[in-house]
């Protein structure tokens, strides 16, 4: 129960984005965020409502969460209807598969979830010199998903029992290798295509639209035209990162710093030992423990009378299944992969001693250290540049927090006006223009939801009021107020005549290159000369040869029956294609290891999609029930 896992498997990252190619679709602007009432329902899951304002904060917290951790993803997919309603299907299926934990009675001991929170690199990250958890610094880690740490492990702990609801399907899942073959072969198959392509601006010169078109087409689609609600604002920011950028640093504060934590700053060290494990049932008497103890302390006994039998007693007592086989030896770790108890003993070991009888959450152990790698001391130039990138993160940190009540005080007390905040804190007062949704290209605060979603408040346009401190999260405060508010409105066709024209001359290009590709196709199916059609091209899943999505579908769709085959391919805005297959090839040949790989490949796909049944039949046990329409897509090509 030990044992690290040190060497992932890594499987080929081309092979499975080939492989898992997902579907994107566009979505209308209408549809269900029309579903106005926050306290309206808009799932139910055993009986229980999901509520619009449960989805909001959901999908708000999963958006905050992925800027943080790609500022540059563009803020447009986030706030897309497709994205808000897979938040939505996320939602429900955790409701689903906690309702399903429970109904099962699958619990989380604590041991359990303290295994795993001490296995999460990010509460690792933050232990101290000496170990121990820096307990503040995992408040702040926490409370910026809006969590206290109670919350924080709650949650770990009922997603860890839900994980259990899934995980005797996808660890018993089993597929043939004659079926894998199969279906990989089939999958992998390869085709021989020439392909024309008939592009929409060839067509554009034929394209000639006069007044009356460019009136028609204005308003048949004034919802193309519109200009989006927006506010002039001005806002202030405290940002840690740049009260660290100002700090200065006294010499003799560097290396007492150095002084204190040599042994940290050159390196982890890792110490390797070997334990004798005796563990405890859960809800065992005073009683049991106590005999277990004893036991524990009678093989104490008999290692310390004969150390070197101490393998040999592992593989014939320790209760262990991952370390005992091979005499209790645990490899090399360092400080935060072990629990505390255990981890505080390894390392107040000299090499070859053995522990006393230690008691943990998984039992009592017994300990030799058997060998240690210190790392070479490095000397204090080396080192001066992470002590003082340090020493200043502390001191930003501190100012940072004393900061942060006066810029809070100063935005609520004074709120007409950002400057007396600003003349305090020594800030700078900026100016944007921002709309209601985040825009694309946007990072920063002007990219935070709950920063715009203040500021469409009401009460913030009606008021022109400061909004409160908002936290955006990495160590930011951002409050800012409404100059100007323009409400959404359609633009005058004297205003957007150009892209009027520009857009109906786009839609009619397209369509004329439809229709010149479709007769051409046919003409081609007819018989006729299939002049003016590609090279032939060899194309698969794995190699798209340069070929456009659709294209590269339509060609691997095609009904291979009777050769060659003849395929349309509508590319929207872009024309339209035109896919002749002459041959279908086989699968190529692997070597043994890359078939190894695609065969276990399949197998976890296999169990997948059995999991993924046995949701579906959750989902008709305890009655899931969507309340809100799934997003149009828009309409596939027409073939």
């Amino acid at each position: 129960m030990f044992d690290t896992i040190r060497n992932h498997k890594k499987y080929l990252m081309g092979f499975l984005m080939i492989l898992i190619i997902p579907s994107f679709v566009l979505f209308g602007i209408e549809g269900y965020t029309r579903f106005n009432e926050s306290g309206a329902p808009v799932a139910k899951v055993d009986g229980q409502d999901i509520t619009k304002a449960e989805w909001d904060q959901a999908h708000q917290q999963e958006s905050q969460r992925l800027r943080e951790a790609m500022p540059s993803l563009d803020a447009r997919v986030l706030d897309s209807d497709g994205a808000r309603y897979a938040t939505l299907e996320r939602l429900v299926r955790q409701r689903l598969l906690a309702a399903a934990a429970g109904k099962l009675n699958l619990y989380t001991s604590d041991a359990r979830l303290a295994r795993d929170l001490q296995q999460n690199e990010a509460i690792a990250a933050l232990r101290k010199p000496d170990g121990s958890l820096d307990v503040e610094a995992y408040r702040q880690l926490v409370g910026r998903q809006g969590m206290t740490p109670e919350m924080f492990e709650a949650r770990v702990r009922a997603d860890l029992s839900q994980r259990q609801v899934s995980q005797g399907i996808l660890a018993s899942a089993f597929a043939p290798n004659a079926l894998a073959g199969v279906s990989l072969d089939a999958f992998f198959e390869r085709r021989e295509v020439r392909v024309a392509r008939f592009a929409a601006t060839d067509f554009a010169a034929q394209v000639k639209p006069t007044d009356a078109d460019i009136e028609a087409f204005y308003n048949t689609n004034q919802a193309l035209f519109q200009a989006p609600e927006q506010a002039e604002i001005e806002y202030l920011v405290l940002d840690a990162a740049a009260l660290q950028s100002n700090q200065s640093l006294n010499d003799a504060d560097v290396r007492t710093y150095y002084e204190q934590n040599v042994s940290r700053l050159s390196g982890v060290e890792e110490r390797r030992a070997r334990h004798i494990l005796l563990t405890v049932p859960a809800g065992a008497s005073d009683e049991d423990k106590a005999a277990i103890r004893k036991r524990a302390e009678d093989l104490l006994a008999q290692v310390r009378a004969k150390p070197d039998s101490f393998a040999e007693l592992a593989k014939a007592n320790s209760q262990d299944p991952g370390s005992a086989v091979k005499g209790g030896d645990l490899d090399f770790f360092s400080r935060g992969a072990m629990v505390k108890p255990f981890e505080d003993a390894v390392f107040s070991l000299s090499k070859g001693a053995i522990s006393d009888v230690v008691e943990s959450d998984f039992g009592f152990h017994i300990i030799q250290l058997t060998d240690l790698k210190a790392p070479p001391v490095r000397s204090f130039e080396s080192v001066r540049p992470e002590i003082e990138a340090e020493l200043k993160k502390q001191q930003a940190q501190k100012q940072y927090a004393e900061a942060a009540d006066t810029f809070s005080n100063l935005v609520y007390e004074q709120p007409d006006s950002l400057q007396p905040a600003a003349d305090r804190l020594k800030l700078q007062v900026r100016k944007a223009t921002v709309q209601r949704q985040p825009q694309a290209g946007v990072t920063g605060v002007l990219a935070s939801e709950r920063l715009l979603g203040a500021l469409f408040d009401s009460e913030s346009i009606d008021k022109k009021r400061n909004t409160e401190a908002i936290d955006t999260g990495s160590g930011q405060l951002v409050s800012a107020r409404v100059v100007t508010h323009s409400a959404a409105h359609t633009r005058p066709l004297a205003e957007v005549r150009e892209q009027v024209r520009t857009r109906l001359v786009v839609e009619r290009s397209a369509e004329l290159a439809r229709a010149e590709g479709d007769k051409q196709l046919q003409a081609w199916k007819a018989g006729g000369n299939a002049q003016g059609l590609g090279n032939a091209l060899v194309v698969s899943r794995e190699n798209a040869q340069d070929l456009d999505q659709q294209v590269l579908t339509g060609a691997l769709s095609a009904d291979p029956k009777s050769l060659p085959a003849w395929v349309g391919v509508n590319l929207a805005d872009q024309g339209y294609a035109v896919v002749k297959v002459e041959k279908v090839l086989p699968h190529e040949p692997r070597p043994a290891q890359a078939l190894s790989q695609e065969v276990q490949q399949y197998n976890q796909w296999w169990a997948g999609a059995e999991n993924e049944a046995y949701i579906e039949a959750l989902k008709s046990r305890f009655k899931v029930k969507i309340l809100v329409p799934e997003p149009a897509a828009v309409a596939a090509p027409a073939r």
